[in-house]
């Protein structure tokens, strides 16, 4: 009687292993995406899935027919699956196995149904549990985690950036690592979890009713770039050929709105997939322009102009003595130049890219004064950008700058570091009054309801010189377009100015046969549309590939017959452009180690001047799979207009460019033809 007693007790007291009346099935929220302009989308979140068997459930004899069948709506190789059967010694595993952590919702879905086909056939046997009880494990499809899909490979990388896993044990969630994915992290990331929660019938599901209970998930927000893919690709495309023809290590190229910020196009060659990023990839992880920081060289000269002009020490007209292209400073430093010339104006100081002239406009500032101007411009400090990282770069102290030779060096790029992205914003300001604006790629953000919401960024927009003095510049730009080093960029029926740089790369504190090519500007038409554009060449190997005029300005150009070709700019009919020629020595050799410290701007090859035209054509919006089947095909190089160059004088005086001789239409052939 005891003992019943005590087994009517224990009964009553322990809990009861029955099934609940109760189901809730969860559902957890993903991760947002990533859209470009034109509605592409360029990353976004999938629920995963495992398979899992129990090795001692399956009939011997039916164990082939499983291996089939799985195979079959699973796509993993038969192979694979008998090794995943087994241990390491070959011996047949008895209890649970995973057969796949990374099952999507299609494959998912078929391998439920095929479970229940399975249990039709007998496949499953019972077995003995350590409670003596008889269970039959079949196959079981569980939700685990979340996973990143690019689904356009290496398109807009390493901008959009890549992301690792996060795991509680149980469930795995993508977290973002560097680009786009890592700065809007707070975001982008999943919000909160839903559910359906009620009571249950017989099978398990949940009965829809009054007393039911339904929680919506909340997705991360999606975002919305400025980046059209179609004009992306067709750039990325572009800078792949160019790097193949003049063998760079690396070109990078960017296009904003010149008045707004807006990144229409920031693209390099040194892409990967961030779906499967390989051991050779890890050099392109990080996004150089903002993370590789340089000395400029040249470029830099219109920004340090600029400062002088707006401290009113100068005009555009002002006459420097230029030394017939050689400056002693102190007993042993030289500043030179490739250009002999007895003197020169502050405008021809830009076209020629003196030194020595750039030099005397400078030392009319104070270190101080000089260095405020930079640091109005953007220099040493971060541009910005929405990025997950942006570096300042280096800019000499005041106490420095005071120094002649230091004041000097740094104002024509050298002795200091600069992003691309600062250049392309400090280069903004001669294309909007004076005033620099914040690059931005992201639009908006968007939830699920289509609530838009837009973050201000932080870094505001600067008026870093007057807009009499941004005009001045923008004019001179021109200038070097229309007469200069850049004669390669123009455009027909464009508004077009920029400045070359061609700067040495510096090792173990000396500066080496290695160069920097770059080509900093702006295109505008006469409809409105101004963009801020740039072209950076990293150590071009092809002989004299490394000027700036035979490698960064070409690339320059080909990025207008895309703006062109898309629509962006709408050249004026019936204007035509003929660049005179210019002839330049040839290249020097490499300066003596006593002159490294003042380095020298490499000499510029001669630049033959062509006559450039092209026809608007209006084309429909391209389909992903045209986009991805695109090839750039080079581009044939109209014969030059052979003209002579004018005999240099002892005082040149700037004169204004000749007025344009028509010339018979052409229309240049396409940058990119279709494989299908």
């Amino acid at each position: 009687m005891g003992i019943f007693l005590f087994s009517v007790l224990n009964t009553i007291t322990s809990d009861r292993r029955i099934p609940s009346h109760h189901s809730t099935i969860h559902d957890r929220s993903l991760r947002g995406a990533i859209i470009s302009k034109d509605g592409y989308t360029l990353s976004n979140s999938q629920k995963t899935y495992k398979a899992v068997i129990h090795g001692a459930s399956i009939v011997p004899e039916k164990k082939a027919l499983f291996v089939k069948l799985f195979s079959i709506y699973s796509d993993i190789p038969e192979e694979e699956i008998r090794k995943k059967l087994k241990d390491r010694k070959g011996k047949e595993i008895q209890g649970f196995i995973t057969l796949s952590n990374s099952l999507n919702s299609r494959f998912a879905m078929q391998l439920k149904s095929l479970a229940y086909k399975l249990r039709k056939l007998d496949v499953f046997r019972s077995i003995k549990t350590s409670n003596g009880i008889e269970v039959v494990y079949g196959l079981d499809i569980i939700e685990n985690g979340e996973s990143r899909r690019f689904p356009l490979g290496d398109v807009l990388s390493p901008l959009l950036g890549y992301v690792g896993d996060e795991s509680d044990g149980k469930y795995t969630r993508p977290s973002g690592r560097k680009g786009l994915e890592r700065s809007y992290e707070k975001h982008i990331t999943s919000k909160k979890n839903g559910y359906f929660k009620g009571k249950r019938d017989v099978v398990g599901a949940v009965i829809h009713d009054k007393n039911s209970i339904k929680i919506q998930r909340v997705d991360g927000l999606d975002l919305h770039l400025n980046i059209p893919l179609a004009l992306q690709r067709r750039v990325e495309l572009m800078i792949d050929q160019m790097k193949e023809s003049i063998d760079a290590e690396e070109i990078m190229v960017g296009i904003i709105e010149s008045d707004t910020g807006k990144v229409l196009s920031l693209a390099t060659t040194n892409r990967y997939d961030p779906a499967n990023i390989m051991q050779k990839d890890i050099p392109a992880l990080v996004p150089k322009f903002t993370e590789y920081p340089y000395e400029a060289g040249s470029v830099l000269k219109p920004i340090s102009l600029a400062i002088a002009l707006d401290h009113g020490k100068i005009t555009p007209d002002t006459l420097f003595n230029t030394y017939n292209g050689r400056l002693k400073i102190g007993k042993r430093h030289w500043i030179t130049d490739d250009d002999k010339f007895e003197s020169l104006t502050a405008t021809d100081i830009i076209v020629h890219s003196s030194n020595v002239g750039i030099s005397q406009i400078a030392w009319r500032l104070t270190g101080q004064e000089f260095r405020d101007g930079l640091l109005k411009f953007g220099v040493a400090k971060p541009s910005g950008i929405d990025l997950s990282r942006d570096l300042p770069g280096q800019l000499k102290p005041v106490r420095l700058l005071n120094h002649e030779l230091h004041l000097a060096n740094t104002s024509y790029g050298y002795g200091m570091m600069i992003t691309f992205m600062q250049l392309m914003k400090a280069y903004s300001a001669f294309n909007n009054e004076g005033i620099i604006v914040t690059p931005r790629i992201v639009d908006y953000l968007q939830d699920a309801k289509g609530n838009h919401y837009t973050l201000e960024p932080e870094i505001t927009d600067v008026q870093a010189v007057s807009k009499k003095t941004a005009d001045q510049v923008k004019t001179i730009l021109k200038e070097v377009v229309a007469r200069g080093t850049g004669v390669k960029a123009q455009y027909p029926g464009l508004e077009v100015g920029g400045k070359t740089g061609t700067a040495h790369i510096a090792k173990k504190g000396r500066y080496v046969r290695e160069y920097h090519s770059s080509f900093y500007g702006f295109a505008n038409d006469e409809e409105g549309h101004r963009y801020t554009i740039g072209a950076l060449v990293i150590r071009a190997k092809k002989p004299y590939k490394y000027f700036a005029a035979q490698s960064a300005v070409p690339t320059f150009r080909r990025m207008m017959d895309i703006l062109v070709e898309l629509e962006y700019l709408k050249p004026e009919n019936g204007v035509e452009v003929n660049a005179p020629e210019i002839k330049l020595d040839k290249p020097r050799k490499l300066p003596e180690e006593k002159e490294i410290r003042v380095p020298e701007v490499p000499q510029r090859e001669p630049v033959k001047s062509e006559t450039l035209k092209k026809e608007s054509v209006k084309r429909p919006s391209p389909s992903v799979r045209e986009l991805f089947n695109m090839q750039a095909t080079p581009k044939p190089t109209p014969k030059p207009v052979q003209q002579p160059a004018p005999k240099p004088t002892p005082r040149p005086v700037q004169q204004p460019p000749a007025k344009p001789t028509p010339v018979e239409k052409k229309s240049v052939q396409e940058l990119f033809d279709n494989l299908f």
